[in-house]
């Protein structure tokens, strides 16, 4: 087996040292633009699932549209619609709509491209083109009974070919034998296995269900997806977390369960893995595991139309995007299998030896602009689904889709195979956006809106490094 070094090198010793000594200023974090938040387009109806929860468990992170907070609002198939029918008007004569496979394919990764990405309600409007390797696991609480005819019932509508599909019960901690059926996780589930799918349809898709919304179940639940990603897909992939709950003071002694070098060892380190986390819906503001160093926090943007003629005018930042500064994963240069470190330095050029901050980058989540989801267990069929629950899995399969196979580790021959541990993804993502050309190709700057702190040009604390676009840098 191929042996993996990890240590403080002498280099960012001496960045660290430079950091506190020259200005930008003195290596201190950049200042908070702090305002009120974007206010949203009609209400926000939060299932019980996407509530706080008790001490020890985690919530869902996904939110429905609602005309007064009270329930969500009432919508028909996509194809009773035309595409103003779920429309509502936004800041500077903006409209918001819901999104579709094929509306959002055409803005993230122009497949398939059509004029001002329009949502198509038409059946068989399909989605982007086929790619993808290895699977994507997307970990959940409880059992969604109709999964697999959500997914399929989707696929068919929207015109998509079907994926090869696994539901894995997380129950070898003997929590359960079959994790109850629970109708607010059952949406979580069918939109997160639906649009990792979207976006890459070539990867098989696992649905990991954890036998309860304890954080001792979720955490088993990750091993076991991590570990059927090894034992049964030798490309690697990538799992999804649209979930959340409050930091804790032991958490980076989870760190690692969200790193692939935990489980790629029996094989030489060579599956690679990425974990994705939702940064949250409550505004500003972090919650775990999104502020894992280990993870790609996603947070979430509002796609706004031209209300005359529906084109995509600009993506903002959704007032709801969680984002903001760790209380927990400190910088260190010891090693602790967790924290903001050599190991982890992506933030380095903007906050130095300093704590880790989220997200890391952005998908819709705005549920004015949401996307069509199908969930017959828990809404009874069709819905428009909004949070950083959709930014999660979606980005997990737009990277896919990209075919990096990044994990934590890469091993170069000069070394011998004795390389660092390192945060592989995000140090891509972050590596663009001092370039002139690059980060302007790769990447929508999202610079209007607010989560309580302003999106600015470059990194933000709503949005991250922006939004993706098109096929290169992710």
């Amino acid at each position: 087996m191929k042996s993996i070094v990890v240590a403080v090198s002498v280099f960012s010793l001496a960045l660290g040292a430079l950091a506190q000594e020259t200005s930008r200023g003195s290596g201190q974090p950049m200042a908070l633009q702090t305002s009120e938040a974007t206010p949203q387009a009609g209400s926000i109806f939060r299932p019980e699932s996407s509530k706080p929860q008790p001490a020890g468990r985690v919530h869902t992170t996904y939110v429905l549209r609602s005309a007064d907070g009270s329930k969500p609002l009432v919508v028909q198939a996509p194809a009773a619609l035309n595409p103003a029918a779920l429309s509502l008007i936004g800041p500077l004569a903006t409209t918001q709509m819901a999104e579709t496979p094929q509306s959002l394919g055409c803005l993230y990764v122009a497949s398939p491209a059509s004029a001002g990405c329009i949502p198509n309600y038409s059946s068989g409007s399909g989605g982007p083109t086929a790619a993808g390797y290895g699977a994507i696991a997307l970990v959940d609480a409880y059992d969604n009974p109709n999964a697999a005819s959500d997914l399929a019932a989707f696929d068919s509508y929207w015109g998509l070919l079907p994926p090869a599909f696994v539901k894995v019960y997380a129950n070898g901690n003997g929590s359960c034998t079959t994790p109850p059926a629970d109708a607010g996780w059952s949406v979580e589930s069918s939109m997160d296995i639906e649009y990792a799918h979207v976006f890459a349809p070539n990867a098989a898709i696992i649905l990991v269900e954890a036998c309860s919304s304890s954080w001792t179940d979720l955490l088993y639940a990750e091993q076991v997806a991590f570990n059927y990603i090894v034992a049964n897909y030798p490309a690697g992939g990538q799992v999804s977390n649209s979930w959340q709950g409050g930091e804790f003071a032991g958490q980076i002694a989870d760190d690692s369960l969200f790193a692939d070098f935990t489980y790629n060892w029996t094989n030489g380190y060579k599956t690679p893995i990425l974990a994705f986390a939702s940064s949250g819906d409550g505004g500003f503001g972090v919650g775990y595991p999104s502020t894992n160093p280990w993870v790609i926090s996603a947070g979430g943007t509002s796609i706004l139309r031209n209300s005359a003629t529906l084109k995509m005018s600009s993506e903002s930042c959704w007032g709801g995007s969680g984002g903001g500064t760790s209380t927990v994963e400190t910088y260190t240069t010891g090693w602790t299998g967790g924290n903001t470190g050599p190991w982890a330095d992506f933030q380095y050029p903007i906050f130095g030896q300093s704590n880790r901050t989220t997200p890391d980058m952005s998908f819709d989540a705005d549920p004015a602009s949401g996307a069509w989801v199908y969930s017959g267990f828990g809404m009874g069929g069709w819905g428009v689904v909004g949070g950083t629950s959709l930014s999660s899995p979606a980005l997990a399969g737009i990277v896919n889709r990209m075919g990096n196979k990044l994990g934590s580790v890469f091993l170069t021959p000069a070394t011998g195979g004795g390389d660092w541990f390192s945060t592989w993804e995000n140090n891509l993502l972050y590596s663009q956006l001092a370039t002139a050309k690059a980060y302007k190709s790769n990447f929508y700057d999202v610079k209007t809106g607010s989560n309580g702190v302003k999106a600015v040009a470059s990194w933000d604390y709503c949005t991250g490094v922006g939004s993706p676009r098109g096929g290169l840098g992710k």
